[in-house]
């Protein structure tokens, strides 16, 4: 294994690959570079000396300059560099970049069928309010169906804690009903919108949930209303049709201030939910071509490695899925900037390149009027592991959007309606961004980490990808997948991106369960516009 890795030609910033000591003679493109501290793994040292006012190279792009001088074999840190964006766009090579599509690619999951022509990983039945008035009531909902359908689920931190309560030490054995309906899966969300606010806000609530409902992992759904909130049911439905407008899937709806009496209203959605439960437990998979598959792509808790190893992989494995006719959503905007040029070049629509850069400035010079910049994106765990600057953690995150064509351009909340990579504004918070792709259409979700972290969907498997094996085996009980013998050597980039292929595949044919899905990680989280970062 090397010690330290140019990814570049062009870069004149290094990256350790292990702890480096001071004194310690690198050897790279034949020459010596003899450091003059210490480095610490995943951190970034100079290629050479480099001046006051400088550009900062990685990735072959620029990601800050040297506000001090900095001596060859030096550590690049928050204090000797500042964070550097390309705001001169050119639109020069927008759309001469085509796409490359495999009609006749042989590869195949196991999917559920909608109607509409579109194919779910998942079989999901959905409950979910309009306003937070009904978050109760869901909850409700929500433990009276899993105890029936999900006990094993939940039964061993159950056992532990009646064996406290009981002061025994031997197990109790729980009753464990059997689950009824195997072949389709409950799932619950609940959110703080819908009310108060602007009207703006719970339209924007309306289309995310529409969204939900329309993904093709969903089969149908019960959704309660109080009667007098903002995001009233009309508005709802019309944000349903504007996104699918022969939209026939089986949607129960509940007004609670219509219905009256709360246990009549909790008691008539159990027995007429379950009328649908059992019909959507009919749906059986069938041989569905990769061209119905689209994957969102994510990346958090990243460390210095993730642009090297996971989100190359991804970008990787995009591309090949691309090929075979298949979509992907790239998002989180703060983590794009600085990386403008590139996406714009890849563009194959003017109208799309300027959409991108429209939407960038606008979120941007909205985060700039509230006190705070992009440049505040990179979280303290992301600078400890090496990502000081937001264009250099955006260079490492573009990464996951491999070379495809760009053939989209969407706002927070519009589903994706053109095959191949897709862009997608959304904040670079992991459950905002992840919560906005399975709202887009995204059947299935790839999440890259370097440093863990748990998060999971409620309608999309996520697959969590670690970017060094030490991590995969730290925390083997939230990780599906492992990159890091890129960084050991044992592997290639192709190599490793044929595996993640068909590890989908499995996800996607229900043949692997994600661990966000066993731990029962189900995480939804609608953007605030405007406001988070």
């Amino acid at each position: 294994m090397n010690k330290a890795i140019k990814i570049n030609p062009q870069d004149n910033l290094i990256v350790a690959l292990e702890n480096l000591k001071k004194g310690e003679v690198i050897e790279l493109d034949q020459q010596q570079i003899t450091l003059s501290e210490d480095i610490q793994q995943k951190h970034k040292f100079a290629e050479r000396a480099i001046h006051k006012g400088e550009v900062l190279i990685m990735y072959g792009v620029k990601v800050g300059i040297a506000n001090q001088e900095i001596s060859k074999g030096a550590a690049l840190t928050t204090k000797n560099m500042d964070n550097a964006f390309n705001d001169d766009i050119s639109f020069e090579k927008t759309g001469k970049f085509s796409p490359k599509i495999n009609a006749n690619g042989k590869r195949f999951f196991m999917g559920y069928p909608r109607k509409d022509g579109s194919v779910g990983t998942q079989n999901i039945w959905l409950f979910f309010p309009l306003v937070f008035c009904e978050n109760r009531n869901v909850e409700l909902l929500k433990t009276v169906f899993e105890r029936e359908f999900y006990p094993d689920q939940l039964s061993e931190h159950q056992h532990f804690l009646r064996t406290i309560l009981q002061g025994k030490s031997d197990e109790i054995e729980i009753p464990q009903p059997k689950n009824p309906f195997p072949n389709v899966e409950l799932r619950f969300i609940t959110h703080h919108g819908g009310c108060g606010g602007s009207r703006a806000d719970a339209t924007v609530l309306g289309k995310l949930l529409a969204g939900y409902v329309n993904n093709p992992n969903v089969a149908g759904a019960t959704l309660l209303s109080l009667g007098c909130q903002n995001l009233e049911i009309d508005l709802f439905m019309e944000q349903l049709k504007n996104i699918n407008v022969n939209f026939d899937k089986p949607l129960l709806i509940f007004d609670q201030q219509k219905v009256g009496n709360g246990q009549n209203l909790i008691q008539t959605v159990i027995k007429d939910s379950l009328v649908e439960i059992e019909k959507a437990n009919k749906i059986q998979r069938e041989k569905t071509p990769l061209s119905q598959l689209t994957i969102g792509l994510e990346c958090g808790g990243s460390d210095g490695f993730s642009g090297i190893s996971a989100n190359p992989t991804l970008g990787a494995t995009t591309d090949k899925l691309v090929a075979e006719g298949g979509s992907a959503i790239l998002s989180e905007f703060p983590e794009l900037r600085g990386v403008e040029q590139e996406l714009v070049d890849r563009c194959t629509e003017l109208s799309s390149a300027k959409k991108f850069i429209h939407l960038m400035q606008g979120y941007e010079s909205k985060v700039m009027i509230s006190g705070t910049d992009f440049s505040a994106n990179p979280s303290p765990g992301n600078i400890k592991d090496g990502l000081i600057t937001d264009a250099m953690k955006s260079a490492g995150a573009a990464k996951k959007g491999g070379s495809s064509p760009i053939v989209d351009v969407l706002d927070y909340g519009e589903y994706f309606t053109n095959k191949g990579l897709n862009l997608l504004c959304t904040p670079g918070n992991d459950v905002e961004s992840t919560t906005a792709m399975a709202g887009s259409g995204a059947n299935l979700i790839l999440f890259t980490t370097g440093l863990g972290t748990p998060t999971g969907n409620p309608i999309t498997p996520v697959i969590k990808v670690s970017s060094n094996t030490a991590l995969y085996h730290k925390m083997e009980d939230i990780i599906d997948f492992n990159t890091g013998t890129i960084i050991e050597g044992s592997q290639s980039l192709d190599e490793l991106s044929e595996d993640l292929l068909e590890f989908i595949i499995k996800v996607a044919s229900g043949e692997i369960i994600t661990k966000a899905s066993l731990n029962r990680q189900f995480d939804f989280l609608p953007w605030k516009r405007d406001i988070s970062l």
